[in-house]
């Protein structure tokens, strides 16, 4: 069973709990955008379920593809939507990737799993990624200016948010998570009601 944490405690929990358990700070010092980071002790469920943004609207931001194809969020309203926000920086990120792409396969057709680059070198440090990985099922979305990750309040990477098929906040997950898991499934259960 999913345990849910107050709303008002969640945003004090998830800083200390994201940045202690495989998350990484964007806010921090070390490492600078672009350098590779790997967690050698990175542990899946780490992250922290919050719902004290529930029912806040989709952000109206525009993403784009390394080809230069822009797309506003809403464009994907119609069935629920998964948004994972990362950077190639980013162990935990880079550690999820392949976990969200099995999650978009699997679920395809019934939620849209958008992966959306923070790495302000955009498509420059993007696309290898991507050509490396060879993702079945995502798309390598950018925004450079990390305009999305400062509407969530910025800081903690990977952050993923599950908007319903309306464009309204159920969760995000502050922190790494394994997405192939059994709580997984069920978190995305609860929230399809």
């Amino acid at each position: 069973m999913i345990d849910r944490i107050p709303s008002y405690l969640a945003r004090a929990l998830a800083l200390g709990a994201a940045l202690s358990l495989g998350a990484c700070d964007s806010q921090s010092g070390a490492p600078q955008q672009g350098e590779a980071v790997q967690s050698a002790d990175a542990a899946p469920e780490a992250g922290v379920l919050d719902d004290s943004h529930a029912g806040e609207a989709l952000p109206d931001f525009t993403i784009a593809l390394p080809d230069g194809t822009e797309r506003k969020l809403a464009e994907f309203t119609g069935q629920p939507l998964l948004i994972n926000l990362w950077a190639t920086w980013c162990g935990p990120c880079k550690l999820e990737m392949p976990m969200l792409d099995q999650l978009a396969g699997e679920r395809e057709g019934s939620l849209k799993v958008l992966t959306v680059s923070q790495d302000m070198q955009g498509a420059e440090v993007v696309t290898p990624f991507f050509e490396e990985q060879d993702f079945a099922n995502l798309e390598p979305w950018i925004d450079a200016g990390n305009d999305l990750g400062f509407a969530y309040g910025g800081g903690v990477l990977p952050l993923t948010i599950y908007y319903d098929a309306e464009g309204r906040e159920v969760w995000r997950m502050i922190g790494e998570h394994d997405w192939t898991s059994a709580e997984t499934a069920e978190m995305l259960a609860l929230a399809e009601g």
